[in-house]
């Protein structure tokens, strides 16, 4: 039949755009499914002669792209050019949109993070919470970029998203004003005197740069005794940067490495020589939306016992995308290989599994200020120099009712530091005795 033979004539030009391994595989690995291409022929012939309603064969083909990569993962899609243009304006640090870093999970878009200072963190959405519908209209069915498609529009503009949070067992709506994401990727501030916190919201083309430049602050400020490095509800984002980041805290070590089909695929990424910090106590704080850079950085340095890891479990997005242009403004995101950690360990659907566990939780802390104490005591003997409470110690307590997961983080970086002072009290003590004797 003529349509068929055109149908697979289009077909078989559309599929050698894209068979970018086959041109590197065995002749008889790249020899086309013939059968398998003839069906495809007759259902989309089928398509195009009684659909209800006409559709060019342009569009039909972008629909069989899309749902080849959608059956994929959740990660690997076909990016039109308003998708390929928010991918490369992502790792600048500015974008238009929700703010929201989203996968797809039993058929329902779901979300991975909301970013720092967005629409979407700003309405309280969680990482895990489920978008069943976008504007009224159920994302059951939906592939993840025509999610993202609904989910854009002009600045300025509401959509209305109901969303299905685990635990609750009504879902909620929400209406969101879409506006332009300026992502902060690092900012930094001292949590008590000597103890740093470092906020990584996103992995960023000049992370690396940023984190170090953070550093430095920290440290010009005072000499730091423990650092917080905190990757909770952090997507991910450029590899490079991950590997800069975590090289910060090494000394030379195997950072990550991917394995897959491809031959340029298998590579090993190693940190730059030196520690920035000196060695240091350093705490890295995740959760359920820390992802993919983030994982790799938290591998990196629990597996070379340079950090302790806290919080929750991640997400376990352990898999490399290839973005792999198909003209100026059309590319396809191609799940091409996975990491492991400097250990051997996949991240891919594990996780990071943290030393200490430590959820998110309300903290109300108890009054004590009407407990009896020795000091209430009528004809109490007077201590020549009463202490009083520093404001380091007032604001500890208040970061207990705040985040109660960066309390932990500081009050054990604290006990790190009071035990290694303690030691090397014991220790010169010891030798002034020996010495003396």
């Amino acid at each position: 039949m003529r349509v068929v033979k055109l149908s697979l004539f289009l077909l078989g030009t559309a599929l050698l755009s894209l068979s970018f391994s086959a041109r590197t595989a065995a002749n008889e690995e790249a020899l086309l499914p013939l059968d398998e291409l003839r069906t495809f022929a007759d259902v989309y012939n089928q398509i195009r002669i009684g659909y209800v309603e006409s559709i060019d064969d342009s569009t039909l083909l972008e629909f069989a792209i899309q749902g080849m990569l959608s059956s994929l993962d959740p990660h690997s899609v076909y990016l039109t050019k308003d998708a390929f243009e928010d991918l490369q304006s992502n790792t600048t640090g500015e974008f238009s949109g929700l703010g929201l870093e989203v996968g797809m999970e039993n058929g329902y878009v779901t979300i991975i993070s909301p970013i720092d200072g967005s629409p979407a963190a700003a309405a309280g959405l969680l990482s895990g919470d489920v978008i069943l519908k976008l504007d009224g209209e159920s994302t059951k069915g939906l592939s993840l970029g025509e999610a993202i498609e609904l989910m854009r529009g002009p600045k300025g503009s509401d959509i209305e998203l109901s969303i299905g949070r685990p635990g609750d067992s009504e879902p909620f709506d929400v209406t969101l004003t879409r506006d332009t994401i300026k992502v902060a990727s690092v900012r930094q501030r001292s949590l008590e005197p000597g103890y740093g916190y470092i906020r990584i919201a996103q992995f960023q083309n000049q992370t690396g740069r940023d984190v170090k430049n953070a550093l430095s602050k920290l440290q010009d400020k005072e000499q730091l005794k423990g650092l917080v490095l905190d990757l909770r509800n952090n997507p991910g984002g450029v590899l490079q940067a991950s590997v800069e980041v975590a090289g910060l805290f090494l000394d030379g070590d195997l950072v990550v490495y991917t394995e897959g089909r491809l031959p340029n695929s298998d590579v090993h990424y190693e940190a730059e020589p030196g520690d920035a910090t000196g060695g240091i106590p350093i705490i890295v704080l995740i959760n359920g939306g820390s992802a993919s850079a983030s994982e790799i950085v938290a591998g990196a340095l629990q597996d070379h016992s340079r950090a302790v890891i806290m919080g929750s479990k991640s997400f376990g997005k352990g898999s490399v995308q290839t973005v792999l242009p198909i003209s100026e403004s059309r590319a396809v995101k191609l799940t091409t290989a996975l990491y492991f950690t400097p250990k051997g360990r996949s991240i891919q659907a594990s996780g990071i599994e943290p030393d200490i566990l430590v959820e998110r939780a309300k903290v109300t802390a108890y009054d004590t200020s009407r407990q009896l104490s020795e000091a209430d005591l009528s004809g109490h003997l007077n201590n020549a120099k009463p202490a009083a409470q520093s404001s380091a110690r007032k604001e500890a307590k208040a970061l207990l009712t705040t985040d109660n997961q960066l309390y932990e983080a500081l009050t054990l970086l604290k006990g790190v530091n009071i035990l290694s002072a303690r030691e090397k009290a014991e220790k010169t003590d010891r030798k002034t005795a020996t010495a003396e004797s």
